[in-house]
């Protein structure tokens, strides 16, 4: 083999080899620059971020409101049962706009459990982890939860309870933007199984039941 086969060989092999070298260090090595891109797509591009401000509108805000009077879509709530919690004349509703079935249920306890119970309780006597935990500091400032085994709130309709749980009441904070619609209505329903087993008659027992518990 003649001398100059060698090395353009060699210099042709060590070229090859520079292309793999340089993408494997470039995955490994961090860089305070942005990466060169040959094809860029849409990696990079301009943008204004969140909470920044913009000369071009008089506002300079980069982030804008909606149009006025617009709806997006999905979002017409134009059941004010479901939605609000109100009968068409503005009054608390006292029924349910959904039906109430054993998954309702499940569900009700459930979001109960995460979102309710930690200051209300898993019974619903104001005796959650947290307001326990505020009584022990006796710090002053707290407000203890109320019972819902309460005759006022038992009395309360059951849209004025979704209400509460949408926008909030007093130091309770409104959940609506954590919990779906459907879902505060899951609530409602357990919370009204809950007031009952806590303020249960005998005729709310099954009659086959009954029938046992009178025999014994």
């Amino acid at each position: 083999m003649r001398r100059w086969v060698f090395w353009v060989s060699l210099i042709g092999v060590s070229l090859a080899l520079l292309p793999p070298l340089l993408v494997a260090r470039a995955r490994a090595v961090k860089a305070n620059k942005p990466r060169i891109h040959l094809i860029p797509d849409m990696d990079n591009q301009p943008k204004f971020k969140t909470q920044t401000t913009n000369a071009f509108f008089a506002d300079d805000r980069a982030m804008r409101l909606p149009v006025a009077d617009t709806v997006a879509r999905g979002e017409l709530r134009d059941d004010p049962h479901f939605y609000y919690g109100k009968e068409p004349d503005g009054r608390w509703a006292e029924s349910f706009p959904v039906p109430v079935t054993a998954e309702l249920m499940n569900r009700g306890r459930q979001r109960f459990s995460i979102y309710c119970a930690t200051c209300h309780g898993l019974g619903g006597y104001g005796d959650g982890p947290i307001s326990r935990r505020a009584e022990e500091l006796q710090e002053g400032t707290w407000v203890p939860p109320v019972s819902f085994h309460e005759d006022t709130t038992r009395g309360r309709p059951h849209g004025e309870i979704f209400d509460y749980i949408t926008n909030g009441v007093r130091t309770m904070p409104a959940y609506g933007p954590q919990i779906p619609v459907e879902d505060r209505w899951a609530i409602v329903a357990y919370l009204r199984a809950l007031q009952r087993s806590q303020n249960a008659g005998i005729e709310d027992v099954p009659e086959e039941i009954r029938g046992h518990l009178q025999q014994e």
